[in-house]
């Protein structure tokens, strides 16, 4: 009667503190430079060496330039964040994929596409997006900077145990509908705090459809609805995926995995604390018209008039609209933009890049907008060459900018003019999120590429 959740939490649990929380054992630890400086400070002063550094991999990853990544950084702060991860972990022996390495990327897509990221594992990180590799079937969650030490010290962490949520969507999906446009119908659905306390899991049939990469966008963007984080069972694809990967498990040790992995799922009579059901086909292609991710609705509809909102949302519904240089009740669709971003650990994968590509094949870039290519990691880079979808992109008028999170969060020179409207395949749409005074309209690959041909908010299925 267990759910996934509750099989691989208990799995790891090292010890209970009587009335409070799980002495949490991690298999995985990613680390980037925002978050980790403190952290490697704090062992220091203490004395202490990293327990186990070979769970540990580190890539910068949040304030790294994408354009001229040979030459030294020119913002000081960036220079110094990254240069600090570098100095931490050869000091204490922890792997790292530094600026100019192969492998390096946000740190979100490179542990998926490089076999670390596995089912049944706990992984966390100095980052709210962790939740990301919990479509692998993975107890995967954002950390603080102080607990990040903890884990380096001991490979363990004290957290306490979230509710469970499952969160099915039944049905198949219509043209155009992206795994993204099914996360922000379901945090619209939510609202940013509907999930808060759980941990949730989704299934039905819109679900186990989607590739690896788009159940990655789904978890992704968990957190968006509070939640401590997303998970999907592995199946058959998750398999598929991970065979053969660098760090996978191979021969004998596979075989093993993979019994243990194919245990990995909610039993039948598993009760969840919380049960929601939506129907794939009430999801169209969407676009978000405030200053929180849950402010979204479909490209075709219309921003809700302020008699829609209830009493306690209605000043800071009122304050977003202003922001947004938008009305309620009014339509987006035609609405001029000025800045077109496809990237981020939401949406900067391969798979992400050919929809991109091949919407936009034969056709050319909007005069008016300008257009952030940025790949999840060298190796999604790699794949768009190989593929042939950089001379697709270039022939179209786009380019595409080195490796990192980029126009997401803004912390390196891909910043938004403040008023400027951005069409972003990213997680978050807050005030200054993109730069300050920047507007973003959150979207999935094909909302942005429509929108990036056209020059204003533009449903795909009408290019």
């Amino acid at each position: 009667m267990n759910t996934l959740f509750d099989k691989i939490w208990d799995a790891h649990v090292v010890n209970l503190i009587p009335g409070g929380p799980s002495q949490l054992y991690i298999d995985r630890h990613y680390c980037h430079e925002v978050t980790s400086p403190q952290a490697f400070a704090g062992l220091r002063e203490r004395g202490i060496k990293v327990f186990r550094p070979e769970k540990t991999f580190c890539s910068p990853d949040h304030n790294i330039p994408t354009l001229n990544q040979d030459k030294p950084i020119q913002d000081p702060v960036s220079r110094n964040q990254v240069e600090t991860l570098t100095k931490n972990a050869n000091e204490f022996g922890v792997t790292l994929y530094g600026l100019g390495h192969p492998k390096n990327g946000i740190i979100h897509v490179i542990g998926p596409e490089n076999g670390l990221t596995l089912p049944g594992y706990t992984i966390v990180c100095g980052d709210s997006h962790t939740s990301t590799h919990g479509a692998f079937g993975a107890v995967a969650f954002g950390i603080g900077t102080s607990e990040v030490e903890m884990v380096l010290a001991s490979q363990c962490i004290l957290q306490p145990k979230p509710k469970t949520m499952r969160i099915n969507v039944n049905g198949k999906l219509k043209p155009f509908v992206t795994a993204k446009d099914i996360a922000l119908y379901i945090i619209s659905k939510m609202t940013t705090g509907g999930a808060t306390g759980y941990f949730v899991e989704y299934a039905g049939e819109a679900i186990r459809n989607l590739s690896m990469e788009e159940r990655m966008t789904v978890c992704n963007l968990s957190i968006e609805m509070g939640a401590r984080g997303g998970m999907i069972a592995p199946d058959e694809t998750t398999f598929e995926y991970v065979k053969g990967r660098e760090f996978a498990p191979k021969g004998e040790d596979w075989d093993k995995a993979l019994a243990y992995w194919k245990t990995l799922k909610s039993d039948d009579d598993a009760v969840f604390d919380k049960e929601i059901n939506f129907d794939a086909a009430d999801i169209n292609p969407r676009i978000t018209y405030g200053t929180n991710p849950g402010m979204g609705m479909g490209i075709e509809d219309s921003i809700p008039t302020i008699d829609q909102i209830d009493e306690a949302g209605k000043i800071s519904f009122q304050k977003s609209l202003e922001y947004m240089g938008f009305e309620a009740g009014q339509k987006l669709e035609g609405h001029t933009i000025d800045y077109v971003f496809l990237g981020s650990c939401t949406n900067g994968r391969i798979e992400d890049f050919r929809a991109f590509a091949n919407f936009v094949k034969g056709k050319k870039k909007a005069d008016n907008v300008t257009a952030w290519l940025v790949p999840g990691s060298w190796g999604v880079d790699k794949q768009i060459r190989e593929e042939g979808l950089d001379k697709i992109l270039e022939e179209a008028g786009f380019e595409l900018r080195q490796p990192g999170c980029s126009a997401c969060l803004a912390m390196n020179e891909d910043k938004v003019p403040a008023g400027k409207y951005a069409v972003s395949t990213s997680n978050r749409n807050f005030e200054g999120r993109q730069g300050p005074g920047s507007r973003t309209i959150l979207a999935g690959p094909l909302v942005a590429a429509a929108a990036a041909i056209t020059g204003k908010i533009t449903n795909p299925a009408n290019v």
